[in-house]
């Protein structure tokens, strides 16, 4: 890809992110670069804002919070979703003392704290370190089993009571005014990009999602105009390959929405818009239930915001579905 710095950008989370806010096709506010610092960690071994924060405060914490703080990061693969009480009980504090222990790092709250602990967890999970925290657990494989099935629930249910419905229906109006869809999914999310532009081809979109070698994406992305759409999907870090498919976009004019599992991740921050859905799982591999049924809730949203062209386009599949070659077929054998 391109090696020259990407033009700022705007911000893209909340609801301001609409795709009238640009006065033409082309014209976007300027979004500041991140800032060294800001827990996004630029060079492999850079130190996340957590890790920073920290070493700063040390002289302000005692050596128990310190050891505190250096448990709560040693083990940010079991920690990073557990609210204060649950990280108490867990080392045999108060919650009050965890809260105290927090404000004195410089946090308003744990709140802000948390927001941190996910960065610093993102730049840190390796599949063989999720794996590794999960054999330490005296579960069975059936106990391993339900504890995977019970997370992807809670990443489902999560997508059901937070999900933006009229920022679905943004992105559903955004494809359907687009000459052209491009939906960029890398490693397992290509799983994703391809079930999403197939559903938005049947539907009567021209949607794609490129495949192949980084130098295919990049010349499939450097062809799409102003007239374009580009939707990216990734979490946690954020694959370099999709994130600078973001970039040049953008440098082109292409509008640009985002699939990914937080406000904070690069795909967040430098799409126009975005939608979350959680892929937390105790497994080695992301759940992608969550990132599917949104994936669902838009495709369907794309059907019934002009039903009529909708079934246009479905019309010809109809007696191929009844009775054409597409199922299979017992043969008729007599006797």
């Amino acid at each position: 890809m391109s090696s020259s710095n990407p033009r700022p950008r705007r911000t893209a989370s909340g609801s301001s992110s609409a795709p009238n806010s640009r006065n033409s096709r082309g014209s976007r506010k300027e979004r500041k670069a991140p800032a060294p610092g800001s827990g996004q960690a630029s060079l492999k071994g850079a130190p996340t804002a957590l890790e920073s924060r920290f070493a700063e405060s040390q002289s302000r914490l005692g050596p128990g919070r310190q050891s505190l703080i250096r448990a709560i990061l040693g083990n940010c693969e079991e920690t990073f979703f557990l609210s204060s009480r649950e990280l108490a009980k867990r080392y045999g504090v108060d919650a009050a003392t965890v809260v105290r222990t927090v404000q004195a790092m410089g946090y308003k709250g744990f709140a802000d704290f948390s927001v941190d602990l996910r960065r610093h967890f993102v730049t840190q999970i390796t599949p063989y370190t999720v794996l590794k925290a999960a054999t330490r657990e005296k579960r069975s494989v059936a106990d391993h089993i339900d504890q995977s099935l019970d997370k992807a629930i809670d990443n489902l249910n999560a997508v059901r009571s937070d999900l933006d419905r009229n920022r679905v229906i943004q992105l559903a109006r955004l494809i359907h005014r687009s000459r052209r869809i491009m939906i960029i999914g890398v490693d397992f999310a290509e799983s994703l990009s391809y079930y999403f532009a197939y559903g938005l081809t049947t539907l009567g979109y021209n949607a794609e999602a490129p495949t192949g070698s980084e130098g295919n994406i990049q010349h499939k992305v450097e062809l799409l105009t102003q007239k374009d759409l580009l939707i990216a999907i990734s979490f946690g870090q954020c694959l370099r390959v999709t994130v600078e498919a973001v970039l040049q976009a953008s440098r082109q004019g292409v509008h640009t929405f985002g699939i990914t599992d937080s406000e904070t991740t690069p795909i967040a921050r430098y799409c126009d818009a975005h939608l979350i859905a959680a892929v937390a799982s105790p497994s080695f591999l992301n759940s992608y239930v969550a990132p599917m049924a949104l994936i669902n809730a838009v495709e369907v949203a794309c059907a019934h915001l002009d039903p009529k062209r909708s079934l246009t386009k479905l019309k010809p599949t109809d007696k191929e579905y009844l009775s054409g070659p597409r199922w299979y077929r017992e043969s008729k054998v007599s006797g």
